[in-house]
């Protein structure tokens, strides 16, 4: 059962979309964008966790901590760029 605020949203998206629906285009190329930034995020965090791994196994505890906090860091970044990207689109300037 809906509540009285998502039934108002509803009626008002009716009334006046806030977003034009997305071209098959546009799908297609987020699509790619999702992709390409999840291969990206795979590899920074592979190697990054490789590296991390490493210093724990030589018993260095402070630099597997900051590799850590770089691979957290990255990750931000990373879908930080991928939104932005995504939105371009959205947009239809990408």
């Amino acid at each position: 059962m809906k509540s009285a605020y998502e039934l108002a949203m509803e009626r008002l998206e009716k009334e006046s979309p806030s977003e034009a629906p997305l071209r098959e285009e546009q799908k297609q190329a987020l699509a790619r964008v999702d992709e390409d930034y999840q291969a990206k995020l795979a590899e920074r965090e592979v190697f990054l966790a490789g590296k991390r791994d490493a210093a724990r196994a030589a018993g260095n505890h402070q630099e597997a901590e900051e590799l850590e906090a770089e691979r957290r860091s990255e990750r931000e970044r990373i879908e930080a760029e991928r939104e932005e990207a995504k939105e371009r689109i959205r947009r239809g300037e990408g």
